[in-house]
């Protein structure tokens, strides 16, 4: 089975049922690919000011399709569902999955363009960010066929949510854990908070969902529509509710050179640990340090950590 094809909106495939035999992949990664264009900068500029770049990056990107390539690095089978144009930038991602080996059987390529953003970077690690989408919408549901797949683990980002949701209720009749990397708050991650097993989000997407600032009010109201809950705070570490239990994790104390892409190292390691069996405390760390080991390195595509990099950091910081 190659790439699919978009055709009309209204066009759905004739397909078989999914998630079915043995285990084909540990984590199908569904969701955004983008092309990033990564411009380190002494500061983010202000209006009408004009400044140069002390480096420049290009490599893919996206919430999903980085944690794809991660959990490939880590050395499991990885999948991506998600579209791609047929553009310049489009072809130089797939390329990327191809040298990754991450399973595209489940990409769909078509004229409209990729997404592309302009990332700045900030000596310090902090970044600004430009998206650009154009004429690129949301894949329609039956537009891919995911017979072929039967994974441990699905991660969702929620950027291609008419897809998902049919999906995850497929993945949950079949007993597969699923996992919504919930960086902020939109259509796709409000459609799919209630219907996985592990609400794994960001500061801000707490704070978009519950307006009052309190982490911990956020954590305990999320935790009653997801059985597992956790959000991932930057330097601060994070916080996690599971089986009625809370708890916290500090931060691995490390100097941030980039930050693009750590939140997606650390979704991509936390399916790959799922579809592991690891257990809870291990988890966290796992995940924890493949987001740290990407804030050391500029770009969110080469800050995609290996097993023996993820090793060697936890060798550091022993538990």
């Amino acid at each position: 089975m190659g790439l699919y094809r978009l055709g009309p909106l209204t066009e759905k495939l004739t397909v078989s049922v999914p998630f079915s035999g043995a285990p084909t992949h540990d984590v199908l990664c569904v969701g955004h690919a983008s092309y990033d264009l990564v411009f380190s900068v002494p500061s983010h500029p202000s209006a009408n000011e004009k400044i140069f770049a002390d480096a420049f990056l290009a490599c893919g990107g996206g919430p999903a399709a980085n944690a794809a390539v991660l959990v490939a690095r880590l050395g499991y089978r990885s999948a991506f569902a998600g579209y791609l144009g047929d553009d310049l930038y489009g072809e130089s991602h797939f390329l990327e999955f191809a040298s990754e080996g991450v399973d595209t059987r489940c990409l769909v390529r078509g004229p409209d363009p990729t997404p592309l953003s302009c990332v700045l970077v900030k000596p310090n690690g902090d970044r600004a960010l430009v998206n650009y989408k154009g004429s690129t919408r949301y894949l329609p549901e039956g537009s891919i066929d995911f017979s072929c797949m039967n994974p441990k683990v699905v991660l969702f980002d929620g950027h291609e949510p008419l897809i998902s949701v049919p999906l995850a209720e497929l993945a949950r009749a079949k007993g597969i854990p699923l996992v919504l990397d919930a960086g902020s708050l939109h259509e796709g991650t409000k459609a799919l908070m209630r219907r996985v097993d592990y609400l794994v989000a960001s500061e801000k997407f707490a704070q978009q969902w519950f307006q009052n600032g309190e982490e911990e009010e956020a954590l305990a109201r999320l935790a009653k529509l997801a059985p597992v809950v956790v959000i991932t705070l930057g330097e601060r570490g994070l916080i996690w509710r599971k089986d009625g239990l809370s708890g916290a994790l500090p931060a691995f104390p490390v100097e941030a050179v980039d930050t693009t892409g750590a939140g997606d190292a650390f979704h991509g390691a936390f399916a790959a640990g799922v579809a592991a069996g690891l257990p809870w405390d291990e988890l966290l760390r796992y995940a924890s340090a493949a987001g740290a080991v990407c804030c050391q390195r500029s770009g969110a595509r080469p800050g995609q950590a290996s097993a023996t990099d993820i090793r060697d950091f936890l060798a550091i910081f022993p538990a």
